[in-house]
C-alpha cells in the first residue's frame, strides 16, 4: 500500500491540484452518490462530486455517518466557493481490513498524514497575483486524454502572498483549507513558463508590475 494519498512529484514542472479533507458525505440522493457534499467539523459544507471507483468503496466498505479522509480535487466553479471531486479515501486501516478480511487494525496513526487535514498541493503557472490584497490564482494544465486531446486548462483562485516578480512562473504550493479557501503556507519558484504565441496577449495587469491574468488564458 502507499504510504501517501499524494504521489511524489516525478517532474519539476509537473501541473498538479489534490488535497485532502476530512468529513462526512452527504449524498443529495441516498440511491446515487455521485453528488452531494462534505460536512466540515468546522461547518463548512463543501460541494462534492465522486469519481471513479470511489463509488464502489463507498458502496461496500465505508460508513457514511462517519467522517473520512477525502482524497479529492479542487475547483472554483463559483466564486469563493470550493468544489471537491473526490477520487479516493486515506484510511489505510478500514482498506487493509476490508482487503484481508482481519481484525481491527489498533494502530489509527496510520490513517494520518505528516502534513495534516485539509492540506493541498498546488503547481501551476501563477498568472495573477495581488499580495496586497492576499489574491493568487493558479492556471493547471491537465494531461492529454486517452483520444491524444488536451482538456481545457483550468483556474484556482487561492489566498496568500507571492510577488508579482514571480508572474507567469511554474510555482509549487503548499496550502491549508480554512473554510471555503485555500490559504498559502509555503511556496517554491520552480522557473519561467514558455508563453505561447498567439493573438491577444496584450500587457500584464494589476499589482505593482502588472499580475492580472491575460485575456484569453484557458480555464473554466
Amino acid at each position: 500500500m502507499r504510504q501517501h494519498p499524494i504521489s511524489p512529484v516525478t517532474e519539476p514542472m509537473q501541473y498538479r491540484a489534490i488535497g485532502v479533507v476530512r468529513g462526512t458525505y452527504v449524498p443529495e440522493d441516498p440511491e446515487q452518490l455521485t453528488r452531494g457534499s462534505i460536512q466540515v467539523e468546522d461547518g463548512s459544507t463543501i460541494e462534492a462530486v465522486v469519481l471513479g471507483r470511489v463509488l464502489t468503496l463507498m458502496r461496500r466498505h465505508l460508513d457514511l455517518s462517519k467522517p473520512h479522509l477525502w482524497v479529492a480535487y479542487p475547483r472554483y466553479r463559483d466564486a469563493g466557493k470550493l468544489h471537491l471531486q473526490l477520487v479516493g479515501v486515506w484510511e489505510p486501516s478500514t482498506l487493509a481490513e476490508a482487503a484481508a478480511d482481519a481484525e481491527p487494525n489498533e494502530n489509527a496513526s496510520t490513517d494520518q498524514l505528516p502534513e495534516g487535514d485539509d492540506y493541498f498541493s498546488v503547481r501551476g503557472e501563477l498568472i495573477y497575483t495581488r499580495p496586497e490584497d492576499g489574491d493568487l490564482v493558479v492556471k493547471i494544465r491537465q494531461q492529454p486524454r486517452a483520444d491524444g486531446s488536451r482538456p481545457t486548462p483550468f483556474k484556482l483562485q487561492l489566498k496568500g502572498e507571492i510577488p508579482p516578480d514571480h508572474l507567469r512562473h511554474f510555482v509549487a504550493l503548499d496550502l491549508r483549507r480554512q473554510g471555503q479557501s485555500l490559504q498559502l503556507e509555503r511556496h517554491e519558484v520552480i522557473g519561467p513558463v514558455a508563453q505561447r504565441a498567439g493573438k491577444g496577449r496584450g500587457p500584464r495587469h494589476g499589482g505593482p508590475r502588472g499580475g492580472g491574468p491575460r485575456r484569453g488564458a484557458g480555464g473554466n
